[in-house]
């Protein structure tokens, strides 16, 4: 209970220094686009599943810690964001605010149900997976909006994609995601470097398929998932199907 308790205030530290103070220095104090500080607000998300992962006894009780974290912070934002000063600090779009919140509670509930799904339900020996997800959301999703709006020419014109978003933006995710779950794999999880690059290469085109189609950043909640579930089939298969890794 006392590791569980640190890692619970170990947590709520690294999202008071990197979630908040970091973002909102960078923002106050230097001339980085706000669109970089957003996706490295993101990219700083990804990492916080290793505390999970890693701090905690059990998974409901980074389960917990997760919730605690949301609940703590979530009115304390809804009672600052209509200031002069959230809107001059914070890195928010909304002209109303409130985007913050909801990411906020995008991430906790995203890291909550993988955490439930592959390591509370199948077990420890699986929660690697929810590490390699995440980061592939992470850094694939940091990449599709930085190269989508700098070098993005193509958009995708369908009802069902949101506004902005490009071909050359989803190639991004693909390429990233790819990338930052070929090394969560084999360095994290332990993975061979060639099942890690199988994985990865069949993973990463659903990354970016689904974060197309993910609308109003519900991309937090549905690539994670969906990343997870597709590398936990590919890791069960690869070997059944006689592949040799």
């Amino acid at each position: 209970m006392i590791n569980d308790l640190t890692g619970t205030l170990l947590l709520m530290g690294y999202y008071l220094v990197f979630l908040l103070l970091l973002p909102t220095g960078l923002k106050v104090g230097t001339a980085v686009p706000m669109e970089a500080v957003r996706k490295l607000q993101h990219i700083l998300y990804s990492f916080s599943v290793f505390l999970l992962l890693e701090l905690f006894s059990e998974w409901y009780m980074a389960v917990a810690a997760s919730f605690i974290l949301a609940i703590l912070a979530f009115p304390v934002l809804l009672l600052v964001e209509n200031t002069r000063w959230y809107r001059k600090t914070f890195v928010d779009r909304s002209k109303k605010g409130g985007e913050l919140r909801k990411q906020l509670i995008y991430v906790q509930l995203s890291f909550s149900a993988l955490i439930f799904v592959f390591w509370g339900i199948l077990g420890p020996e699986w929660n690697y997976v929810v590490a390699a997800a995440v980061m592939a959301w992470g850094f694939g999703d940091a990449a599709a909006a930085l190269v989508g709006k700098a070098l993005g020419q193509n958009r995708v014109l369908h009802y069902l994609v949101d506004k902005g978003k490009t071909f050359e933006g989803t190639v991004a995710m693909i390429l990233f995601s790819g990338l930052a779950s070929f090394l969560t794999l084999f360095l994290y999880g332990g993975q061979s470097w060639q099942l890690s690059l199988l994985v990865s290469l069949v993973a990463a085109p659903v990354c970016g398929v689904i974060e197309l189609f993910s609308r109003e950043g519900t991309d937090t909640i549905t690539v994670p998932f969906c990343t997870a579930v597709t590398m936990v089939i590919l890791l069960i298969l690869f070997p059944v199907w006689g592949v040799k890794v």
